[in-house]
């Protein structure tokens, strides 16, 4: 008689998947809770008690490390030596093993665990059964995914065991699962002991689904979400309507989310093209705000993603409605602003929970050939009253109002990165130009002939040369927001001053690469 050993925490499907193991010739061992269950089912079980001779102990803390389990699963069945160590020592060889682990991630996902009801769910026992019987997979099944259970009993009933190549599928599973499960809790105790630069980087993410293709046709890409999921996030959006999301609306999709994050207190839309904000218009309806946001750039918003931060209304959404959009996200959809919007079957629609738009954030990684680049996200808040001013003239109320808004959009903006802006709306982008004039040269064409005594200009870095404020002042722009800190500061100080344009220092650049 084969002998399968069950310990599971979650014990949905259990009971059918051990009684067909039990009807195909299983004797079946089994722990705690687990054996309670299977008892209650009538499936007749043996204790782990009755197979190492000795009770659990330490609350449960110890139960089955023992050698009559652990000399059962990794005992060598083509090696004479071990089989006859096992009979001398009176050990049964354990053929299959069906386990999952304690929920320590459900467990640090409630809002307020304590330390210690942490660590008691940091499972010992478990993953050492799921090594020992992965190790041995050529002669051992290992079942640590209830999705496995159907496929397994199928080829029992079929064989009368599981093939080669299924066991050692399996087996990679629980490495797999026994890798994820130690990187959450090696992330949660250095969270807890406040390291922030260990030695070593842990890191554990699932699949979510595999795109249908990459950043072009020819590449294959997969989607993976992290194990502790943010609320506020494309990945935990629900999408209402139209085609799934490809590999570029994602990143699109996610840059559009981390800019409408910046702008909280009026009725914004952000509109998204290439992971630079092609438009961003704001204003005490939203259907004015979307008017904004088109009129900063009617061309390049046509294919473009969509973040505005309240719910879409019927007005908002026929003027939508007469464009081409990829991607609309939102908090939500009135019913009759849905209606109209769904006539397009291929635009996708999705909410977000922006309650949770200032849930803290995690580090994000970058890859590079060979490695990660690891750094905080850009979530600098900051108070325009506490920046420099540097130039004889002084920005008025409603200017700082404008460059305020106007900093919040090059901050989303691929560096070199300058912003022209008005404090309703921007009026023009120049982003990703290896010079910062020439991006100055770009977003000024785009504001054409908007630019008037309102229009303001951020740039993300220092200028290095006073060609840039002498090319503002040209064109009209009366102040201008930049980080400051450039070893020629002063000749774009006296640049300013020669064309009267006020210039505060914020301190702060705001790179995006």
């Amino acid at each position: 008689m084969k002998r399968a050993l069950v310990s599971v925490s979650d014990k949905t499907g259990l009971v059918p998947f051990v009684r067909g193991l039990e009807e195909n010739g299983y004797e079946i061992v089994s722990t705690g809770g687990t054996k309670k269950v299977l008892d209650g089912a009538g499936i007749k079980t043996v204790a782990i008690e009755d197979v190492t001779h000795f009770p659990e102990i330490l609350d449960g803390r110890v139960k089955t490390l023992n050698p009559y389990v652990h000399g059962g699963l990794l005992a060598r069945r083509d090696l004479p030596e071990h089989m006859a160590t096992l009979k001398k020592l009176g050990i049964t060889p354990i053929d299959l093993v069906v386990v999952n682990l304690y929920p320590f991630k459900q467990t640090i996902e409630k809002p307020a665990v304590t330390e210690e009801e942490a660590i008691e769910n940091i499972d010992i026992g478990g993953p050492s059964m799921l090594r020992a019987a992965a190790k041995n997979f050529r002669d051992v099944t290992v079942v640590v995914d209830q999705e496995d259970y159907d496929r397994v009993l199928a080829e029992i009933k079929e064989h009368g065991d599981t093939t080669l190549a299924t066991r050692a599928n399996l087996a990679a599973k629980v490495f797999r699962t026994t890798a994820a499960y130690d990187a959450l809790i090696a992330d949660y105790l250095t969270k807890q002991t406040g390291n922030e630069d260990p030695d070593q980087l842990t890191m554990t993410y699932q699949l979510k689904e595999k795109m249908r293709y990459g950043e072009n046709p020819h590449q294959q890409a997969w989607l993976y979400e992290d194990a502790l999921p943010k609320a506020f996030s494309i990945l935990s959006a629900k999408q209402l309507h139209g085609k799934k999301l490809s590999y570029n609306n994602i990143k699109d999709a996610d840059e559009a989310l981390r800019c409408i994050r910046e702008f909280q207190d009026e009725p914004t839309v952000v509109a998204m093209k290439h992971m630079n904000p092609c438009g961003i218009g704001r204003a005490a309806k939203l259907t004015e705000a979307w008017d904004r946001a088109y009129q900063a750039d009617p061309v390049s918003i046509f294919g473009g993603v969509i973040a505005v931060n309240r719910p879409v209304d019927l007005a908002t959404a026929t003027k939508m409605h007469k464009l081409f959009l990829e991607i609309i996200i939102a908090p939500a959809f009135d019913d009759d602003a849905y209606q109209v919007l769904a006539k397009k079957k291929n635009l996708r629609l999705l909410t977000v929970d922006f309650s949770h738009e200032n849930e803290p954030t995690r580090r994000e990684a970058v890859s590079v050939m060979g490695g990660l680049l690891v750094q905080e996200q850009d979530v600098l808040k900051e108070d325009p009253h506490d920046w420099k001013c540097v130039t004889k003239v002084k920005p008025t109320e409603q200017q700082l109002a404008a460059l305020a808004f106007a900093w919040k959009a090059v901050k989303h903006t691929k560096s070199n990165a300058i912003v022209l802006a008005n404090n309703e709306r921007t009026l023009g982008v120049g982003a990703g130009q290896p010079n910062r004039i020439d991006s100055l040269k770009i977003a000024t064409k785009h504001a054409g002939k908007s630019i008037d005594e309102t229009t303001v200009m951020a740039s993300d870095a220092f200028f290095p040369f006073g060609d840039s404020l002498e090319f503002a002042g040209q064109h009209g722009i009366k102040a201008v927001v930049e980080p400051g800190g450039s070893i020629r500061d002063q000749e774009t100080i006296d640049m300013a001053n020669k064309y009267g344009v006020a210039v505060v220092f914020t301190g702060h650049r705001h790179f995006r690469h």
